[in-house]
């Protein structure tokens, strides 16, 4: 019998539990202190590699294992987390760029991520320039001889463009500027970046891989171990962490994510479809359709579309109309994430999502098709539709 003291005792135990339990989901390994089983382990043991534990915020058993299966799925080798899509954006900017520093953003950019470009990056001398998101080859003519980093979105999130990525790939590669994508909107498994020679890809695990709208994860992945360690040493410095419960809950998701895309990309062809009939409409921002501007591209590189795109309204139709059909529906809710189960609709004012808009103007609405029946969807829109138009 023990004859520590009752305080000791809640701290310490001899207890150890027999190993050989058997279970299919990973375990969730709740750790800030790792312990060494000596001093000789201590001084061994290199934070910078996953073969061994040093502190909770560069690794357990269940980050550990999330990151090697975001790698996996998106054809790299490397993935490190951050806490969100943007932090994981930021992260890889201060990873590659310094003071003098030049970065090369597409037109059509993650809102927040062209609000980093025009605060803090700049606030650090780095400048942020716009190119057209469709430039293509023609994309060596911006690079400065202090181009360090093209980002690329494929699409661009609201307006839907379809860049094409070997082009702007190659056209970095010829001049030693490095790519890096966010492949959010294709949930790392519509798209292969490193397929197509892109240096980083960067991925929004808030979105279709947990697929339970509660979770905030972003990961940075690389096949190049050299690149994949300046991202790890400005995760070190920036004290960038994740919790092991939205690891867990991340990696719960992962084994439906193909499933869930393929049954997104359905419904939501069945919306497009009955949208693309409808006299309010002009244009079909899917890339799936012919109109939308880039969807050669998508054809060519992408193995489907899963459940977000945008339409485009009359021009003659004012905002406040497009705006009240908004608050009519009722399945629909309005929210900036997606991914998720629930349908999801948001009215975007043009100029902030591109400064040059390719096509004639007009309201752009961006729709999420989620789990709902898209006939009860189609229902939905309809009945919000009625009397938009002039009688």
């Amino acid at each position: 019998m023990t004859t520590q003291k009752p305080s000791t005792l809640l701290v310490h135990s001899d207890y150890v539990p027999p190993s050989g339990f058997g279970g299919l989901p990973v375990p969730i390994y709740h750790a800030s202190t790792v312990t060494y089983p000596n001093v000789a382990a201590m001084r061994a043991r290199d934070w910078r590699r996953d073969d061994g534990y040093t502190y909770g915020l560069h690794g357990t058993p269940t980050t550990f294992t999330l990151e090697h299966r975001i790698a996996s799925m998106e054809g790299g080798r490397h993935t490190v987390l951050a806490p969100s899509g943007l932090a994981a954006i930021m992260l890889i900017d201060l990873a590659l760029l310094k003071c003098g520093d030049d970065m090369l953003l597409p037109d059509n950019v993650y809102g927040p991520s062209r609000e980093l470009g025009t605060t803090l990056l700049r606030d650090c001398g780095i400048s942020v320039r716009y190119y057209d998101p469709l430039l293509g080859a023609s994309i060596g003519g911006e690079i400065l001889s202090n181009t360090k980093l093209i980002w690329i979105e494929a699409p661009g999130s609201v307006t839907m463009e379809v860049p094409d990525i070997p082009a702007i790939v190659a056209a970095a590669k010829a001049r030693g500027v490095l790519t890096a994508i966010d492949n959010t909107w294709a949930g790392g498994v519509l798209f292969r970046p490193f397929d197509h020679g892109v240096n980083i890809s960067m991925h929004a695990l808030t979105k279709y891989v947990s697929g339970g709208s509660d979770v905030l994860m972003g990961a940075a992945t690389t096949v190049d171990p050299l690149l994949h360690e300046r991202i790890k040493l400005a995760h070190m410095r920036l004290g960038l962490g994740i919790g092991a419960d939205d690891a867990y809950l991340i990696l719960r998701g992962l084994p439906t994510l193909e499933l869930r895309l393929r049954h997104h990309e359905k419904s939501a062809m069945t919306v497009a479809a009955w949208l693309s009939t409808r006299p309010e409409i002009v244009r079909m921002l899917h890339p799936a359709y012919p109109d939308c501007p880039g969807h050669s591209h998508w054809k060519r590189d992408f193995q489907g579309s899963g459940g977000l795109f945008s339409v485009v309204f009359r021009s003659d139709l004012e905002q406040s109309r497009i705006d009240a059909m908004v608050d009519a529906l009722k399945l629909f809710r309005i929210g900036f994430s997606w991914g998720g189960s629930h349908s999801l609709v948001v009215p975007y004012l043009m100029q902030s999502a591109r400064s040059a808009v390719p096509w004639t103007a007009g309201s752009l609405v961006r729709l999420y098709i989620g789990m709902e029946d898209p006939s009860d969807l189609i229902a939905d829109l309809d009945q919000a539709f009625a009397g938009l138009l002039p009688s």
